[in-house]
């Protein structure tokens, strides 16, 4: 598994899971969709820190320019 994200997308990936966990923590999502954000945020947080995202590999993307050996 071979890093595919910049260290730009993994900071914007980390922030927006952060708002998502304000949202519901503060109440101002709740219910389903409250659940779908909290998933999503746990998801970004994973893959900002392993620097892989699954969903980039089937479409040839990558962020990162280049990788260390």
């Amino acid at each position: 598994m071979k890093k595919n994200m910049s260290a730009t997308d993994r900071t914007i990936r980390t922030l927006v899971a952060i708002v998502f966990f304000l949202l519901y923590g503060t109440g101002v999502v709740e219910g389903t969709l409250g659940v779908i954000l909290l998933i999503v945020g746990i998801v970004f947080i994973l893959t900002s820190l392993v620097g892989f995202c699954p969903l980039y590999a089937p479409f040839g993307i990558k962020t990162l320019k280049s990788q260390p050996e």
